[in-house]
Formats: structure tokens, sequence, C-alpha cells
């Protein structure tokens, strides 16, 4: 199966890799897995007081796809708001990408990163609210 040359890059060349303080008020961490496939994505996301993402991080166990696609999702986030965040969705990611149908998990993986992310920083903000239903 030979990847695109996008996906390649962002395996290659990986955007934003490492941590943020997890501890912070301003920090969302969302840990994401696909236990059938094996990948396991953590990202993170540091918001400003306006609500703007300004930074975000990513360490992801996986294959190629799943590097590339929480690569991507971190560089969408960046300069979006928390609900422009939440907009992304996994179809653009993938197509962003050019990943095949039997690498679509990836970027599915990479969209649920990103609302776990941003689901944790908003229960930062408002510690009394409870989670919401699922």
């Amino acid at each position: 199966l030979g990847y695109h040359k996008k996906v390649v890059d962002h395996y290659e060349n990986p955007r934003n890799v490492g941590s943020l303080d997890r501890n912070a008020k301003n920090v969302g961490t969302g840990l994401v897995g696909a236990p059938a496939c094996g990948d396991v994505m953590k990202l993170q996301v540091e918001v400003d007081e306006n609500g703007k993402i300004v930074d975000a991080r990513f360490k992801t166990f996986g294959c190629g796809s799943a590097i590339a696609s929480s690569s991507l999702a971190t560089e969408w986030v960046k300069g979006k708001t928390v609900d422009e965040a939440l907009q992304i969705k996994n179809t653009d990611i993938a197509k962003e990408l050019c990943l095949p149908p039997v690498k679509l998990h990836c970027s599915m993986l990479a969209e649920d990163a990103i609302k776990a992310a941003l689901a944790d920083y908003k229960l930062k903000q408002d510690p009394n609210k409870e989670e919401p239903e699922k």
C-alpha cells in the first residue's frame, strides 16, 4: 500500500510533536485509541483567554496514517476558536491526506482526539458542570 506524499511528508516531518502541561487550566488533553488496530493518539490544545487555540501538540503510537492525521490535526486547530476547531471533520482530514478507505479510522481517531481535548479544556473552565451525556 503506497502512502500519498502528504502522508509521507507528515510522517517524516511531523508537526507539533510533544506535550503541553496537562495540569494547566488552559490546556485540554485528549487521549483516544483504537484497540482493533493498535493506534493510540494523545492530542493537546492550549487556549488563550479569548478562546483561541494558540498551541497544539500530539504524541501518536501507530501507523504512518495515524501520525500524519494527528500532525495535520494540530496544524489545523491552531489559530481557530474552540468552536471552529470542533467543526473539523475526519472526512476533511482524510481528504487532505488522500487516505485510502482502509486508513479512514486514523482520521476518525484525529477527530475524536480534537473533541476529547476540547471537552477536557471546557471541563477545566467550568469544573462544576457535569460531563455531558454521550
